[in-house]
């Protein structure tokens, strides 16, 4: 394998292990504000490494360069904070509660 194949591959697996670390968070995490965490950190972190992995391929092994996975990536890196802003905003003004062991309670009761 080349050294190119071995960053392909490396930035493929290691992109799927967060998005399946992101997913897995949005399952087990007790309340929205931590569900919310977990997905748009890991999984913004993953998609972005699986891009990668998609424009070093193509542009290294197929010889074509192509600017369509460099607009995806942008789009993304911008678009995913924004999105986790608003609905974050949005449960503060429903006043959505929070899991008793994320909200700081149980210090206050010490």
């Amino acid at each position: 394998m080349s050294m190119t194949e071995w960053l392909v591959a490396i930035l493929a697996v290691a992109g799927s292990l967060f998005v399946l670390m992101g997913s897995v968070a949005l399952v087990k995490l007790p309340d929205f504000y931590t569900r919310l965490h977990g997905p748009t950190k890991a999984t913004t972190l993953g998609l972005g490494a699986l891009v990668l992995a998609s424009m070093a391929y193509f542009n290294f092994v197929k010889g074509e360069l192509s600017m369509q996975q460099l607009l995806i990536a942008l789009f993304l890196f911008i678009t995913a904070p924004i999105t986790a802003h608003m609905l974050i905003k949005a449960a503060l003004h429903l006043k959505l509660a929070s899991a008793k062991q994320t909200s700081g309670r149980e210090n206050a009761e010490l």
